[in-house]
């Protein structure tokens, strides 16, 4: 017989939680449901695991040193519990979930948020023993089915990500508007290198995709138009669709301030309903919002929509397969609270839904430390004044999330758990190339 906890009932430590509306985030404002047993077994993982680890946890209520071994002290990121109950009865009850709920409830911190959570990365296959992992499906929760990328679900999780604010994403953003990795001369990378670097990923895009003079381009993924001004720049003809309104009203507004209406049509589309034959088709960092589900009638519509001799030119992020295969199983902490429905695909499943739908990869180049400085610059934007998050209704509660997700990313992308790709496309046969 185990001893349940009801899901209001607060376990404190020390120190109070951060406060959390309830009605805007349940799940962080009431712990859960999880049985003493539970939240014992996984205290006893957790701190079994983290004590193997190259960090630190301290105890809201006094120093508690667990050092890897012969690790020196110093640099040595440290886990702040300020909370301990709360901590490991989120994790006992929903795993990553728990985990990042418990962050956003201020019931942990770090010293150095990133330097942490790239440690766990890089040992992420040593968290848990190999024997339990086998037992992952009594902790981990399915995907909602809600949340599948149709027509009308991929409607609704781009809604919930991209029309959060225009003003929230020019906050951290540079002026160029690019949400996606951007391709530095050289690093580190300095804050105002940003906006020539979005530019030269880019131009490396269109360049791939031969987009000049004349080009009839399409674009699936607006974002807030760069791209798109850019394309017609070079005298190319462009179609860009988003599922984003608040990014379509922008980017239009953009587009006729670059002086580039004439040459570019901005339309709420999905990639499924374009029709027509383009000389070139590109997406930036869409095909994760995808879902695994969807993503033969992605590379499907990309092949039916280019034009003999065309090519298509990607950016995608990727994770390795096994992980992607695991990932694709679970609701993780990511798909509940910033990207709904969507999955990081593995280099091999591109390859593989592209082949079956007819289409040759021509080149493929990573640069996923580019992503990562590209991602600590965006956090130390939107770290560096919260007076103006504050400003456009987000709470203290949203403010953890995104430091977390903009934190949780950056370390991906340092352990090399993630990476960042280039890639361009060319139909197979007679329709294709034999581009270098």
């Amino acid at each position: 017989m185990t001893l349940s906890l009801p899901p209001d009932t607060t376990v404190r430590t020390t120190g109070p939680r951060l406060p959390a509306d309830p009605e805007r985030w349940p799940d962080v404002a009431r712990l859960p449901r999880a049985s003493a047993l539970r939240t014992a077994v996984a205290r006893r993982l957790v701190e079994s695991a983290l004590n193997r680890l190259p960090l630190r946890i301290r105890h809201g209520d006094g120093p508690r040193s667990l050092p890897a071994p012969g690790t020196p002290r110093d640099g040595v990121p440290t886990l702040t519990l300020h909370d301990p109950a709360a901590f490991h009865r989120r994790i006992g009850a929903d795993g990553l979930i728990g985990f990042g709920e418990s962050y956003m409830a201020g019931e942990w911190d770090s010293d150095d948020l990133v330097g942490l959570l790239t440690v766990l990365a890089t040992h992420v296959d040593e968290l848990v023993p190999a024997p339990l992992r086998r037992l992952r499906g009594l902790w981990a929760h399915r995907r909602p089915s809600g949340d599948r990328g149709t027509v009308e679900g991929a409607r609704d999780n781009i809604h919930r990500h991209y029309d959060l604010s225009n003003e929230l994403f020019a906050l951290f953003l540079d002026p160029s508007l690019m949400y996606s990795s951007a391709v530095f001369d050289t690093l580190p990378a300095t804050p105002d290198a940003l906006t020539a670097a979005q530019h030269a990923k880019i131009d490396r895009l269109l360049d791939l995709a031969d987009v000049g003079p004349g080009t009839r381009l399409l674009e699936i993924g607006t974002g807030w138009g760069e791209l798109a001004v850019r394309a017609a720049a070079r005298g190319a003809d462009v179609l860009t669709i988003t599922l984003s309104e608040e990014q379509r009203d922008l980017a239009l507004r953009r587009i006729a301030a670059a002086g580039a209406s004439g040459r570019v049509t901005v339309e709420l589309r999905d990639y499924r309903e374009v029709e027509g034959r383009y000389d070139a088709v590109v997406s930036v960092e869409m095909i994760e919002a995808v879902g695994a589900e969807f993503w033969p009638a992605y590379f499907t519509a990309l092949r039916r929509l280019l034009a003999p001799g065309g090519r298509v030119a990607l950016q995608a992020i990727t994770m390795p397969h096994d992980r992607m295969l695991a990932t694709a199983r679970t609701h993780t902490w990511i798909s509940k609270y910033v990207f709904p429905g969507g999955l990081i695909p593995s280099p091999d499943a591109i390859s593989r839904e592209s082949a079956a739908a007819g289409l040759d990869i021509t080149y493929d180049e990573g640069f996923g430390d580019h992503y990562a400085e590209t991602l600590r610059l965006w956090r130390e934007r939107f770290l560096g004044d919260p007076d103006a998050v504050d400003a456009l209704g987000f709470d203290a509660t949203f403010r953890r999330m995104w430091e977390l997700y903009l934190a949780y990313s950056e370390a991906g992308f340092r352990a090399r758990y993630l990476d960042v790709r280039q890639l361009r496309l060319v139909a197979a046969g007679p329709d294709g190339e034999d581009a270098p």
